[in-house]
């Protein structure tokens, strides 16, 4: 199962908040990613190691950690590990989308996205994730499972997943309301 047969994605999911802020204050933070250890559930830094900040084919290396908790029955990466993402688009006060990159600095199907939309009072901020063929670290996860444990894996990381987006952006809003 690193494939769907439908041609759908393996996840795709959004979530949004209403900002008291211009899309451009909204832009210009969400697009800093050395700082998504202020709003990420599992980023704790990083930093650009190629390219300019915020910048579409800019490469940023994060640093996250996980809990034991976390779907604690599936072989996932647990404490701290990196990763590799290359900026996919940057479009101003509009949309800033980043793809997974494989150990080997090859871009994977897996894009995190903030889509703006101004609002009369601020603008519409949602965060998207999309996983259309499985990437390096779901098929190693997976790659010993069954067909019934990669259905109850894929059903508790999406679970996972929405909570982290909508935890993210709750984040996102309390830091960019307080500036």
């Amino acid at each position: 199962m690193g494939e769907t047969t439908s041609g759908d994605p393996l996840f795709e999911l959004r979530a949004e908040t209403s900002i008291s802020a211009t899309p451009a204050v909204v832009y210009a933070i969400v697009t800093d990613l050395t700082r998504s250890a202020e709003w990420s559930v599992e980023c704790i830094g990083g930093q650009w190691i190629s390219g300019a900040p915020g910048a579409v084919g800019s490469v940023f290396r994060g640093n996250n950690v996980r809990a034991e908790d976390v779907v604690a029955w599936a072989p996932v990466v647990r404490g701290t590990w990196s990763t590799e993402s290359e900026v996919v688009a940057a479009e101003p006060e509009r949309l800033f989308s980043w793809a997974m990159r494989t150990k080997a600095g090859q871009r994977q199907d897996s894009i995190w996205s903030y889509l703006l939309e101004p609002t009369d009072d601020g603008c519409l901020l949602v965060h998207h994730f999309r996983m259309g063929k499985a990437t390096e670290g779901i098929v190693g996860i997976t790659e010993d499972m069954d067909a019934a444990a990669k259905r109850r894996f894929f059903a508790e990381w999406s679970a996972k997943l929405a909570g982290d987006l909508a935890a993210t952006l709750d984040r996102i809003k309390v830091v960019i309301e307080k500036e």
